[in-house]
């Protein structure tokens, strides 16, 4: 017997965020009534993690759901949501939620206008589209916007896929979403750069020298703030930094080229934190500006 309060549930993109998420909320025993897939891959995708789950037109699955999930590209949300109120899709007392960081319920208008309800659920994790995305749920954040008076359900169906709700301001989507993006994306950005170094040097597995240093360095950082810096930067050692950037330089003929701008924008960010929460000495701070300086690309 099926839980009071289950919902049908309709999947818009078999993505990876979406075939996910449709599959954590089926184990929460809501049931999923339809899920759209139009690449090979998301219909594999769909097929593996809600197996049974019929691959629908995307105006069928919104007239048979109960909540609508739209797991679609950001810049894919607001004609996806335009042309569907156009059609008279959307249906009074349906649940509407996207999964955008970037938005957001203001990007629902058309929902709400509708009379059906607009919420903004965004998980804080990055997925592979695969089952084992379900246990990483289990230690994830969802950063949820929605109208007063909705938020406890918005905040429900987080809890229910095993998640921890983060409630966001609308006008602070923006910057929430920033956030993530840098901390994740950039990292990815780094470790490669890094790693592309230490294969420049012969180091055949950078994966395993880097590996055990970048995990410790992120747990620190989590667990002490920016007093868990080390290294040359937060030493105030200029000689070392000027050695860096000549180093990197020599990179990508010459000009280093995205490394050694990362490189220096980095270490510059790095040595104005420091300093303004004096772990660095003004001097200290300007010896490694000038030092950045001396070694930018002409």
């Amino acid at each position: 017997m099926a839980k009071p309060g289950r919902l049908g549930v309709g999947i818009i993109g078999a993505g990876k965020v979406g075939a996910v998420l449709g599959a954590a909320l089926r184990a929460a025993e809501h049931a999923v009534v339809g899920v759209s897939a139009v690449s090979e891959a998301s219909r594999e995708r769909a097929d593996t993690l809600l197996p049974g789950v019929p691959v629908l037109e995307i105006q069928d699955i919104v007239e048979r759901a109960e909540l609508v999930l739209l797991a679609v590209p950001d810049d894919a949300l607001g004609p996806l949501v335009d042309g569907l109120a156009k059609l008279g899709a959307w249906q009074p007392g349906q649940l509407v939620a996207h999964t955008s960081g970037r938005f957001g319920v203001g990007i629902l208008h058309p929902v709400r206008a509708a009379g059906a309800v607009p919420l903004a659920l965004h998980p804080a994790m990055t997925f592979t589209g695969m089952s084992l995305d379900l246990t990483r749920l289990l230690d994830c954040t969802f950063g949820v916007t929605a109208d007063p008076a909705m938020l406890p359900i918005a905040q429900a169906l987080v809890v229910e896929m095993g998640a921890e709700p983060v409630a966001i301001a609308e006008g602070d989507r923006p910057l929430y979403h920033a956030a993530l993006a840098h901390g994740s994306n950039h990292l990815v950005t780094l470790v490669a750069q890094a790693a592309e170094m230490l294969r420049e040097v012969g180091v055949e597995e950078p994966g395993r020298m880097l590996g055990p240093l970048l995990r410790a360095s992120l747990e620190n950082a989590l667990a002490s703030g920016e007093s868990a810096l080390t290294g040359p930067v937060a030493r105030g050692d200029a000689g070392t930094v000027a050695a860096h950037a000549e180093a990197l330089r020599d990179l990508d003929g010459g000009s280093g080229g995205d490394i050694l701008e990362a490189y220096l924008a980095m270490a510059r960010a790095t040595a104005r934190r420091a300093g303004s929460r004096g772990l660095l000495r003004p001097d200290q701070v300007d010896g490694i500006r000038q030092a950045l300086d001396g070694a930018a690309p002409d």
